[in-house]
């Protein structure tokens, strides 16, 4: 019987997760290019209150966070001392979106952090 090294375990779960985050950042990336072009008041309906915002020389900006954890599954031991066990791992997710508003218009957006797609 084969063992997969800890880190071997850890990567193939990585990329099994990122793959299956393709989808789900191609229709958040489609569903905020909707928001471009539109009224504040319809960005506000959309996303509901921001998390926080700034305003400067007439520019908004409007900041939505989502934060998230999720849990990487642990792996059993082979053997008497668990050799290649591996406990649950905590992972922290987190994106934020800005938006700019000039003169009542959503102008553009921008997406920072690991759980953006």
């Amino acid at each position: 019987m084969a063992v997969i090294p800890r880190c071997g375990v850890a990567l193939l779960v990585c990329l099994v997760a990122l793959a299956a985050c393709g989808d789900e950042g191609a229709a958040r990336m489609a569903a905020l290019n909707q928001l471009v072009g539109k009224p504040e008041q319809t960005l506000l309906q959309t996303m509901g209150v921001p998390t926080r915002s700034y305003e400067t020389n007439g520019t908004k900006f409007l900041a939505y966070s989502e934060h998230r954890v999720d849990i990487i599954p642990g792996t059993p031991g082979v053997g008497l001392w668990n050799l290649g066990a591996m406990p649950p791992q905590p992972i922290e997710r987190w994106c934020e979106t800005t938006f700019e508003v000039a003169n009542g218009t959503v102008r553009s957006f921008t997406l920072r952090g690991n759980a953006c797609g």
